[in-house]
């Protein structure tokens, strides 16, 4: 009732003479109501973005014009500018109640060029872009652009269908994460500054994730950043894609391509901080609107402006930035950035918890999830914050899945090590498994792990050539065997020595190098193992889908384990070897009896390994070893991994069809 009260008599005191003949006029969803007014400075507005910008409409005669309006409480007036009236404010003035202000201009269309001119409360004149414009003018220019978002034609209603009837936690997730304007990038574009197109990328990349068997894509930011350096992270339009690839309606035709090939896309979202660039969001009417009016929490680590997310206006423009890209952009989900600092006061956790920002957490997930459940919200949280991947509705932050940034660091810290001190600091690689079930996690080896002088993934290594790549291939199993999701940085995958550099493409010319081109063979074909094995994903979330068989093997610094399906006779075991020493006839404990089938060897000589692998199943015979009722003999590499498939006993015939099989294989492999 009160709700109501308010409404009303918002709306009796609502008399403004644009607005009423708008009504007449224009599409009526384009009128900023007093309804909407509520829900606004509520926090619970959650389309925004057809309230708000440059909207093509027609007035009741069929003419288009465009309709803008634009949120600046504490101006004194605001005026719409551009190239259609040359830059002058004394020209389009707006109508402005309550910090709402709009104007109709008939005739003007899609491609003019705008900025908002806002009189501050003492007099000055600032040129702001429009922070729900769906496009802009390339950098280093700052207009934003009329354009019209609608009308794009999806053909992807397959892959929305499948993934709505899918459980996402019992489904395999392997995210290749990359930054659109550094994957492919020759030296022509990185002279002239420019990038390739949607368009023009959209061919070799797709193929190039299906043939790694990747599921997900992670884009870096895409919406509209003025610094090229920031990667993103920056952001001046939230709304706007950015126009470095193309038009918006292209990232719609790649993100369409991408779900026809049956390819997830996952967008690197910042609803914490934004950049402080003269034409962006911060003290956007010469005051605080979107930031925190005091500089102790308005200015971030990295000197940007935290947005004020305890305040209802915010939360209705982050909340309805969301829901946007998914309704016009059919995204699968967010990996929301620096969670950290939005949980904590600056990221630090002897500062506070920031109430306001972790309520609008999970205000954010709640409305996410009501629009789409099957939407995967990510994490990027470093604190040990509790329940962030369990239901609001049992105290959690609403999160699907949270980034495991503790197995990152202490398992980046353990490769790091010469294999002399890898006993000394088991607990390194055995701590994860401690808290593995306390959240819903993804095994990240990001972007964020390969820059600023932390070295490439295969270069952390100790040792010479051969043993980088031997251990990269060991610690990429080890990361794809273990339960969690999963996410590689671009470039992993072809074992580069260079950090990422964000101004060039990946080092590709690597491919023409035997090792390099073996590297890739290999995590080609263990991303495929992981895909096409359900004892890798279906039970990531359960403690019945991992089993220890040696723990404690800190003076040969070996690992072994069981990964489980649903189906108790559908398992694998896994063997990693973090010493530069092999095994012969090394007895393990295995829990059933039956066969054992090397279905993948880091060190075969078709991976640039010392070929010492296991051919024909190994057989278990009766007899305790690890506390389980059988074992096996086997061979296990230096620097090596080992995935074992147990079937059980099959008939003679068909164990000769088998090894027959397998003998062709290898002799094509060694061909």
């Amino acid at each position: 009732m009160f709700e109501f009260e308010l409404a009303q008599e918002n709306r009796n005191s609502f008399k403004n003479e644009i607005k009423s003949s708008l009504a007449k006029k224009v599409k009526p969803y384009c009128e900023f109501t007093d309804i909407d007014r509520y829900f606004f400075s509520e926090g619970t507005h959650k389309q925004l973005y057809k309230k708000f910008g440059a909207h093509v409409v027609r007035d009741e005669s069929g003419i288009l014009g465009t309709y803008f309006c634009v949120y600046a409480p504490h101006a004194k007036h605001v005026a719409v500018v551009g190239d259609f009236n040359h830059w002058n404010g004394e020209l389009h003035g707006m109508i402005g109640e309550n910090g709402i202000w709009s104007l109709y201009i008939p005739k003007l269309q899609e491609g003019h060029l705008y900025k908002y001119e806002i009189t501050t409360s003492w007099g000055e004149k600032i040129l702001k872009a429009d922070p729900y414009a769906f496009y802009a003018e390339n950098r280093p220019n700052t207009a934003s652009m009329i354009y019209d978002i609608e009308g794009f034609e999806w053909t992807d209603e397959k892959w929305i269908n499948k993934r709505r009837q899918s459980n996402i936690f019992e489904q395999p997730l392997n995210i290749y994460e990359l930054h659109l304007g550094s994957w492919r990038r020759g030296e022509e574009l990185v002279e002239t500054e420019s990038f390739h197109t949607y368009a023009e990328i959209a061919d070799d990349l797709i193929q190039y994730v299906l043939d790694h068997s990747y599921t997900h894509i992670e884009l870096m930011p895409l919406y509209e950043h003025p610094f090229d350096g920031s990667w993103g992270y920056q952001a001046t339009g939230y709304y706007a894609a950015s126009s470095r690839y193309g038009e918006p309606k292209d990232l719609m035709m790649f993100i369409n391509r991408c779900h026809e090939a049956g390819i997830g896309v996952i967008m690197d979202w910042v609803p914490g901080h934004f950049c402080r660039d003269a034409h962006g969001l911060y003290k956007f009417d010469g005051e605080a609107v979107y930031e925190y009016p005091f500089d102790d929490a308005a200015v971030s680590e990295w000197g940007t402006a935290n947005f004020d997310l305890a305040k209802g206006e915010v939360r209705s423009f982050l909340i309805s930035n969301a829901l946007f890209w998914m309704k016009y952009y059919h995204v699968d989900g967010f990996r929301v950035d620096a969670v950290a600092n939005i949980i904590y006061w600056g990221g630090n956790k002897e500062r506070g918890e920031n109430h306001g920002a972790i309520e609008f957490l999970k205000r954010m997930n709640t409305e996410i999830f009501a629009e789409d459940d099957k939407v995967l919200m990510i994490a990027e949280d470093s604190t040990s914050y509790p329940l962030v991947t369990a239901p609001v509705s049992v105290g959690g932050l609403g999160f699907s899945y949270k980034w495991n940034m503790g197995w990152m660091n202490d398992t980046l810290d353990y490769i790091e090590l010469d294999n002399i001190y890898r006993p000394y600091h088991h607990n390194y690689i055995t701590f994860a498994m401690a808290y593995a079930y306390s959240e819903n996690f993804v095994l990240p080896f990001s972007h964020d792990e390969v820059v600023h002088g932390k070295k490439s993934l295969v270069d952390k290594a100790p040792g010479d050539y051969w043993q980088k790549m031997a251990q990269f291939r060991l610690l990429s199993t080890y990361q794809m065997t273990l339960p969690g999701k999963k996410l590689n940085f671009m470039a992993n995958e072809i074992a580069q020595f260079h950090e990422w550099k964000d101004k060039e493409q990946v080092d590709w010319h690597l491919l023409t190098y035997p090792a390099h081109d073996a590297s890739n063979r290999y995590i080609k074909d263990l991303n495929k193992v992981y895909l096409n094995d359900a004892a890798f994903w279906e039970l990531d979330h359960s403690f019945e889908g991992f089993e220890w068989i040696d723990v404690n093997n800190n003076e040969q610094s070996m690992f072994s384990y069981i990964r489980r399906a649903k189906d108790s006779e559908d398992f694998v075991v896994v063997v990693l070897n973090f010493k530069p020493v092999s095994y012969h006839n090394y007895r393990l404990g295995v829990p059933k009896e039956g066969e054992y089938v090397e279905v993948l060897n880091s060190d075969r000589n078709y991976y640039h390994g010392s070929n010492q692998y296991n051919g024909l199943p190994l057989v278990a015979s009766e007899g305790i070893c690890h506390g389980k009722p059988y074992f096996i003999e086997m061979t296990i590499p230096p620097y090596g991994a080992v995935i074992l498939k147990y079937r059980a006993k099959k008939n003679e015939e068909v164990v000769l069809e088998e090894e027959e099989l397998i003998e062709t294989i290898e002799t094509e492999m060694e061909a």
